[in-house]
């Protein structure tokens, strides 16, 4: 139990920090309702999940290859920029209103899981698990063997669950106080954090591919 807890808090501590997960799921549970903004938290998870048990299987080495992080900064600078230009574009539609009921048809609860498991697929958020997760579970996994490995990824990924649910409350019960103009404010604003995002992805994919070749 105290291995269950602590792991817990572990996972707390990964998901608190603003990143390109949080402002999307924020910016789903505005615009379309906690569902959708839980959808975009379950997509990060079912990463969270392979990482765990590509650990497990002691295929974390793959990740630190340079010809496999190079393509993904490309590929995640792309979908940020993109996600970050389509909220921005589209911040007066889809908004759901406070009974559940949508001025526009929102997107489906599988493309917001998508665009959740897209943007979780970068190097730094993969290099993270290996750099700080992966020595933590290798070193529970060497020391008290599989059980207690699978007790400390079953709480990391409860940890980012409580953080996930946590969030999307807390959002779920602002946007009914809100305007549809602050709404469509806040999604934009979100628009203009993704593709800051994505020029940040940008610039690693140069980096990583100048120092490749040279």
């Amino acid at each position: 139990m105290e291995i269950y807890i602590k792991f817990i808090l572990i996972g707390l501590a990964i998901a608190m920090p603003v990143g390109a997960i949080t402002v999307e799921m924020t910016k789903q549970g505005l615009r379309n309702g906690f569902l959708h903004g839980w959808a975009v938290g379950l997509g990060g998870m079912t990463l969270d999940t392979v990482l765990i048990l590509a650990m497990y299987f002691g295929f974390a080495s793959i990740l630190s290859i340079p010809l496999v992080q190079i393509p993904l900064w490309l590929a995640g600078a792309g979908f940020l920029a993109y996600l970050g230009y389509d909220s921005i574009r589209n911040s007066d539609l889809n908004l759901a209103t406070t009974d559940g009921k949508a001025a526009h048809a929102p997107s489906s609860f599988w493309r917001t899981y998508r665009n959740g498991l897209l943007v979780a697929i970068s190097p730094g958020n993969l290099m993270f698990w290996v750099s700080v997760f992966g020595v933590v579970l290798s070193d529970s996994y060497q020391s008290a063997g599989k059980l207690s490995f699978i007790i400390a990824a079953v709480g990391i990924l409860c940890g980012i669950l409580l953080h996930d649910l946590g969030l999307l409350t807390i959002v779920s019960i602002t946007r009914k106080m809100m305007s549809a103009k602050m709404v469509q404010l806040v999604s934009s604003l979100a628009g203009v954090l993704l593709i800051g995002f994505s020029f940040y992805f940008l610039y690693k994919f140069m980096t990583a591919l100048w120092q490749y070749i040279f």
